[in-house]
């Protein structure tokens, strides 16, 4: 419910313009001069529209709409007897949204308020920088989407150890775990292998995207995955098939392991982890 506040020193019109506007569903309060305003506002978020007169007992209108466009986030309905163009003119320099003039029609004033409202709303919406965008690992292609769309094309090696460290955002994997997900049977993996496929990871990413690497190393402990990001798994296709493809030759998966191919990858239980500073 929109808080609108009415600074009016006429009491007759101050109490209609409460009433009605309570009647139509706001939490409208009143008040007759620039000092009932500053006690009003001095413990309450800020009002959603200030109708504000500009011939108050103790402060000018305009002095009051200038102060107010500059520390406060409401709208402002000017509202006077003044009618010229002149005086129309020095109140919206003053900062007023609208200026109407005395004895309009309560409904026009109401309509004058929900039209401040929806522009604020829709501004509001306008502004609101948009959620990030995560990285996919999306495992049916074997393939890394980045945040821009762009993909990386990833080897078995790659998707095993992404696999890890994409099931734990954010929390940093241990070397040994990552040994074990990307090894394979008959084959020798060790930590020297893992910082290569991890270096020429990082090297794709760099090369596909403008984008910060979203893996960071974990100095003495092993990597992380920094950066919002999921797993895809739909459409899934057997990674003892590109295994099997990878050992007929196929250069274009070729991993960085040595020995021979044809199994599929293991994927350990990402419990076991330990918190690291990320780097």
């Amino acid at each position: 419910m929109s808080w609108i506040l009415v600074v009016e020193d006429e009491p007759a019109l101050r109490a209609d313009l409460v009433t009605y506007l309570g009647m139509r569903g706001f939490t409208a309060e009143g008040t007759g001069s620039a000092a009932g305003m500053a006690e009003l506002m001095a413990t309450r978020q800020d009002p959603a529209v200030v109708i504000l007169d500009i011939g108050l007992p103790d402060a000018d209108g305009r002095e009051l709409a200038r102060r107010l466009r500059a520390e406060r986030s409401c709208a402002i309905i000017m509202l006077t007897a003044l009618r010229e163009a002149d005086e129309r003119v020095r109140g919206y320099d003053s900062g007023a949204d609208i200026y109407m003039v005395k004895h309009t029609s309560l409904r026009e004033i109401e309509a004058a308020i929900n039209s401040l409202l929806r522009r604020m709303q829709e501004s509001s919406h306008r502004t609101q920088p948009p959620a990030p965008q995560p990285w996919v690992l999306h495992r049916p292609s074997w393939s890394l989407i980045a945040p821009d769309l762009s993909a990386v094309k990833l080897t078995a090696t790659e998707v095993a150890f992404l696999n890890v460290l994409m099931s734990a955002i954010n929390e940093t994997c241990q070397r040994d775990d990552l040994v074990s997900a990307m090894a394979r049977r008959y084959t020798t993996f060790d930590n020297r292998h893992l910082d290569a496929v991890v270096s020429r990871l990082r090297r794709k990413i760099a090369k596909s995207t403008d984008l910060p690497s979203p893996i960071k190393v974990i100095y003495g402990c092993g990597y992380a995955f920094t950066s919002p990001g999921r797993i895809d798994l739909q459409s899934e296709c057997s990674m003892a098939e590109r295994y099997r493809a990878e050992a007929a030759g196929d250069g274009s998966a070729a991993d960085d392991a040595p020995g021979r191919g044809g199994e599929e990858a293991q994927f350990p239980d990402p419990a076991r982890r330990s918190p690291g500073p990320a780097v």
